[in-house]
């Protein structure tokens, strides 16, 4: 048994919407919550009345990740009286590019035969073998989608084109594990952004942090809040009005990043933030780097400042970093603020 995958993939389930208009979840193997139910049919465009199709989406609810692609029936179809399906599976693992070429092969399965059970051995396959294939619908073979290219899907030379010096405000926030809300009334477009923030911090290659799409519930901020330091997306705009959801938020449309009265200390800035951001800036607007390079070149200074933290740390007992220790260096006070907060981030900090 490919055990890895059969430790990864938690549940593939369907939502139908026929031609009655009504929307109903019609089948999952093996099973999922009442709870996370309702929180798939929420985030599935087929449940949002005059709202355009979205082919793909991806987000997590409760340490499980969820993708979500859309078909519109196409003539012939073995399918009677549905004009559109779902197809759900939920997973441990963040890599929207492996769960969507999947979904593309069940998809067709589902639409070719009218019944999930074709479907559902498909899916047993790559549970059990890490592979699926068929001449005519396509074939999945897991060994294909290296997570670490799942990390490196998102753009964040495009993030940085778009924000210039201001990026500096998101590497902080991310490198002292701060809490970043962002708006973009297009769930595609959020989804690029999002995923590509995590990795201005690309030394923890941590992922568990997004939260691309999510709707302004109580069940969902509740999950949100587990998390200490996120990024979180929004279509809402109702969500700039939430002072107690970020520490920075930021407007996609309007290119605007505002920093929360609370989090303006911790993230005050120096000449140690306007060197990195213009390395950043640098690195992005050359049109010869790739977004694998972009992000190299911030991780290589990231390094830099973690194994001056280090050092910091080294001398002092336990190896943790104290107040007094940093005062002793006479660091400019921007520079000492931020060595101080990601010490804290960091668990490096002895108070």
């Amino acid at each position: 048994m490919a055990s890895s995958e059969a430790h990864l993939m938690l549940s593939v389930g369907l939502i139908e919407k026929d031609a009655n208009g009504d929307t109903l979840w019609v089948w999952c193997y093996p099973s999922v919550t009442a709870e996370v139910r309702q929180i798939l049919l929420s985030k599935c465009c087929l449940t949002q009345d005059g709202r355009e199709l979205h082919s793909f989406v991806f987000g997590q609810f409760r340490r499980t990740w969820y993708y979500i692609t859309t078909v519109e029936i196409q003539e012939p179809t073995a399918l009677k009286k549905v004009t559109h399906f779902s197809l759900v599976v939920t997973t441990k693992d963040f890599n929207p590019e492996k769960y969507a070429a999947l979904s593309r092969v069940l998809c067709r399965l589902y639409n070719k035969h009218g019944s999930p059970v074709k479907m559902m051995e498909s899916y047993i396959s790559v549970l059990t073998k890490g592979i699926c294939q068929s001449d005519e619908n396509g074939s999945f073979l897991n060994k294909n989608y290296d997570v670490r290219l799942a990390y490196l899907a998102g753009s964040l030379k495009d993030v940085v084109a778009q924000f210039g010096m201001e990026s500096i405000i998101l590497y902080t926030a991310l490198m002292l594990k701060k809490r970043i809300v962002v708006h973009h009334p297009r769930i595609e477009a959020l989804l690029e952004f999002t995923r590509a923030l995590p990795a201005f911090t690309w030394h923890r290659k941590d992922w568990s942090i997004l939260y691309p799409y999510l709707h302004l519930t109580e069940v969902e901020l509740d999950d949100l809040r587990q998390c200490p330091g996120y990024v979180a997306g929004f279509t809402n705009p109702e969500v700039g009005n939430r002072a107690d959801l970020f520490d920075v938020y930021v407007n996609l449309p309007d290119s605007t990043i505002t920093v929360s009265p609370d989090a303006k200390e911790a993230l005050a800035m120096g000449k140690v933030h306007k060197d990195i951001g213009q390395l950043m800036v640098q690195s992005a607007e050359d049109a010869e780097r790739t977004d694998a390079q972009v992000i190299k070149d911030i991780s290589t200074k990231t390094k830099e400042i973690l194994a001056s933290l280090m050092s910091l740390a080294a001398e002092s007992e336990n190896s943790k970093i104290t107040v007094e220790g940093l005062k002793k260096h006479h660091f400019p006070p921007a520079t000492e603020n931020f060595l101080f907060h990601l010490a804290a981030a960091e668990r490096l900090l002895r108070i």
